[in-house]
């Protein structure tokens, strides 16, 4: 089978070996996959001296074979893969066992993948095989971010910093959903437009001065994926004993914090990564009830895999990005 890799240093499609298969296991056909930017720091944590690694997350296909042992899924069913490893129920953090599939493992990125019959749910009736193939970690990301730790309510404002990634997408359908007027910031004036067309209430530049901008707003939660760039800004714009909720740090991990400003405050700080499966099957049903959809930002086949990763380096997309799959 073709898949794109990473081996001695570089990204490249490659034919692959089949992957075989346990008792407990199905074998996913797969027809789509998504791209994260989790994939872009595979190569930075696995050097250059490492056997072929199939990048990759997301993904949706059709199960082509099926182990003794499984009971819940059958050959010919159309499912999407859970990228979230070991993590069945809802927690206020995820078990020591969690891990998310495309490292170590080999991901979605590939004609087929093995997993647990666990690891799959059952494909959206409604959604094209490119929008199932790119939603479940955006989506379920920024489904317990916003709802499980943030726990957004009807009549509440939500501030999302970076409009355009595949979480922040997401997010503001749901918060949408539930009610909640949301505020987004971008550099970019045609993602501020699209996330407006979205469904965003106001989008701000992200290089102006969020308090005077945001002055007659109230903040009830902030849902920031940036980190060192935007944390005390964020914090700044907040409501007095606002919830904020941090669930990437795309621009540093290290943010330096004014503690007594922040127990003055009486903020709330959460950490988020990914979510159970529980929450996936929350949040597609979830979806379902209110017809949301992904947003796809461009579709790419598996020999321009590599432009896809350029786009998704450069940032210039909104929503998610997708591979079809030969």
């Amino acid at each position: 089978m073709q898949a794109f890799v990473w081996e001695e240093g570089e990204y490249k499609v490659k034919e692959m070996e089949d992957p075989t298969f346990e008792k407990d296991e199905v074998v996913v056909n797969l027809k789509t996959a998504g791209l994260n930017r989790r994939d872009l720091s595979i190569s930075k944590q696995l050097g250059e001296d490492k056997p072929a690694l199939i990048i990759g997350s997301d993904g949706a296909g059709i199960i082509e074979a099926i182990g003794s042992a499984v009971k819940d899924v059958k050959v010919g069913d159309e499912v999407i893969v859970n990228p979230s490893l070991r993590w069945e129920k809802k927690s206020d953090a995820p078990p020591a066992s969690f891990d998310i599939l495309g490292k170590p493992d080999h991901g979605t990125l590939a004609g087929k993948i093995v997993l647990s019959e666990n690891q799959v749910e059952p494909k959206p009736s409604d959604l094209s095989w490119e929008e199932a193939g790119v939603l479940a970690l955006a989506g379920l990301t920024g489904y317990r971010a916003l709802v499980t730790k943030g726990e957004i309510s009807e009549g509440q404002t939500v501030f999302i910093p970076g409009a355009g990634s595949g979480a922040a997408t997401f997010m503001i359908q749901f918060a949408k959903a539930k009610g909640a007027k949301v505020i987004v910031s971008s550099r970019s004036k045609e993602k501020q437009e699209a996330a407006v067309q979205l469904g965003a209430d106001k989008a701000i530049d992200t290089e102006a001065d969020w308090q005077e901008e945001l002055q007659e707003e109230t903040i009830d939660l902030v849902i920031d994926s940036v980190g060192r760039a935007t944390f005390n800004r964020s914090l700044g714009i907040l409501k007095k004993g606002g919830r904020i909720v941090i669930f990437g740090a795309t621009a540093g991990d290290i943010a330096e914090v004014n503690l007594r400003a922040f127990f003055y405050g009486q903020y709330q700080l959460f950490g988020s990564t990914m979510g159970s499966r529980e929450e996936l099957q929350e949040m597609l049903g979830f979806i379902k009830k209110h017809e949301i959809r992904p947003v796809l930002g461009k579709v790419f086949s598996l020999e321009e895999a590599k432009d896809a990763f350029r786009m998704l380096e450069e940032n210039v997309q909104f929503g998610k990005l997708a591979i079809t799959l030969p």
